[in-house]
């Protein structure tokens, strides 16, 4: 596989059938994904329980993200991020489904 020279290179034109998950860069200790979503969400009662951090910023579109500690979903747009501490559980309630949301993901052991 081609590496990503830039995080909008090949984006879906449409909704696609599940997210894209593309690895941009790993070390010890660190991983860093882009990933694409164009209307998809974590399965009904599904929860991230990861083992390490992870800082997600959302590069263009939207999506709500929930934790399991809070009321309300989260909305993020371009731009926003927020860091997430390892075993908080947390969902994607929804990203948008008329645009492609573009998601910088890194993840790292504390």
């Amino acid at each position: 596989m081609t590496p990503i020279t830039t995080l909008f290179a090949d984006l879906p034109q449409s909704t696609a059938e599940s997210e894209q998950f593309s690895e941009i860069l790993t070390r010890p200790g660190l991983r860093i994904e882009r990933i694409v979503s164009t209307g998809q969400c974590s399965p009904p009662d599904f929860w991230y329980d990861q083992d390490e951090g992870e800082w997600v910023a959302v590069l263009q579109g939207e999506a709500r993200l929930r934790f399991e500690d809070e009321a309300e979903a989260r909305l993020l747009r371009a731009g926003d991020y927020v860091d997430i501490a390892p075993h908080r559980r947390h969902r994607v309630d929804w990203t948008a489904p008329d645009q492609v949301t573009v998601w910088l993901a890194v993840f790292y052991r504390p």
